[in-house]
């Protein structure tokens, strides 16, 4: 009975990584002018440091649910840091009421829509989700 446990938790913690791993890309309006956005661009639009696409008009910022494996993937991977800490920097930032969090879409699909039906709307999916009514800015690399 040990043996099958062990070898029960052995696969378990082998395929969580797996299973956690989210491909995110990120998503603009099929008209909107970016094609290319530079990873500083990124982390400054989603860290609240600058809200304007480099042609001046303000970003519709879109952000995933805060369990979402595709929030923790896109953080992690952009500026280094877990969900907790994303939030934690974003209750200082409310606290000065110095800057304003992305707007939390609770699905894909809405997020899909909105991003489709608003030329300034940014946001980040899962790249498997991903339809024709938007455009992937193919040179993020974060």
């Amino acid at each position: 009975m040990t043996t099958r446990l062990t070898l029960c938790f052995f696969v378990l913690f082998w395929l969580l990584p797996v299973a956690g791993h989210a491909e995110v890309v990120v998503i603009v309006n099929k008209e909107n002018q970016a094609t290319n956005i530079s990873r500083q661009q990124l982390v400054d639009l989603y860290m609240g440091r600058n809200i304007y696409f480099s042609d001046g008009n303000l970003a519709l910022r879109i952000d995933q649910t805060p369990k979402s494996s595709e929030r923790s993937e896109f953080y992690l991977r952009l500026v280094g840091k877990t969900v907790p800490e994303v939030n934690a920097y974003w209750a200082r930032l409310l606290f000065t009421g110095r800057a304003s969090p992305p707007h939390v879409v609770e699905s894909t699909d809405k997020i899909l829509e909105i991003v489709s039906n608003n030329r300034y709307a940014i946001a980040y999916i899962e790249k498997s989700e991903l339809n024709d009514s938007v455009k992937v800015l193919e040179s993020v690399e974060f």
